[in-house]
């Protein structure tokens, strides 16, 4: 199946809270959307491995995500390596994205922009020919996708382009809250961290709304780009 947008996330939950209110947007106006969770989450501090797998399974078909896959990348220690980088390549030239979402450039969590730097490599990578790759014994073709975008997460990094979101907000909260396992419980026993205050799973919908008031709606999500953003006319900027 050919996607238009496939996102990457480091952990399950990341694509949900760094973009699912831009992908449930997309999914409405008929793109096909994909999500690869690069680990399981398996160092998570609250849940299990297979706790999350359910999670991200609900979340799939809450935003109604087309397809959805793990790689099972070591949690906190897969590397930009070539072996990680054509396990990448694959599935970027299986679903031949146009658009590809992945992790902020910078973030607090280390997978996050080793995630990012992973992805981005993978995407120029996947456009050479001379990398042979085949899936089920049949070898694959070459793709790049036009663009690489990086959503932002914990720290507050300036976007470059920011989506109109609104209206979508309750599926993205939704989406997250699936991973019932990993943010606010207060009757849950189990350890603190930063992803379980009440004010961070408030955060999710207060930081939209902050960047959809600095464009004139009701929530945003903002990306930081790899290359300059082109457009025809300066009338095509809203």
């Amino acid at each position: 199946m050919k996607l238009d947008i496939l996102a990457f996330g480091a952990h399950p939950d990341d694509v949900e809270l760094g973009c699912g209110g831009t992908l449930a947007k997309e999914i409405a106006l008929g793109k096909k959307v994909g999500i690869i969770d690069l680990t399981r989450g398996e160092l998570g501090t609250r849940g299990s491995a297979t706790l999350r797998d359910q999670e991200a399974e609900a979340a799939k078909g809450i935003l109604g995500v087309h397809v959805r896959e793990n790689l099972t990348f070591s949690d906190g220690f897969f590397s930009n390596d070539k072996v990680h980088q054509l396990e990448i390549i694959k599935i970027i030239r299986k679903y031949q994205p146009d658009v590809v979402l992945c992790n902020a450039i910078d973030d607090r969590h280390i997978d996050h922009p080793k995630g990012s730097k992973l992805v981005s490599d993978a995407c120029f990578l996947s456009g050479l020919m001379k990398i042979e790759t085949e899936v089920n014994g049949s070898s694959q073709e070459k793709w790049r996708p036009k663009q690489v975008y990086h959503y932002i997460q914990w720290k507050t990094i300036e976007p470059n382009f920011v989506v109109d979101v609104s209206g979508y907000m309750d599926l993205k909260v939704a989406a997250v809250k699936a991973y019932s396992s990993q943010f606010y419980d207060p009757k849950s026993n189990e350890a603190e961290t930063p992803i379980t205050s009440k004010n961070f799973i408030d955060s999710i919908v207060y930081r939209a709304q902050d960047l959809g008031r600095l464009i004139g709606v009701d929530a945003a999500e903002g990306f930081t780009v790899e290359r300059y953003l082109g457009v025809n006319s300066v009338f095509d900027i809203k």
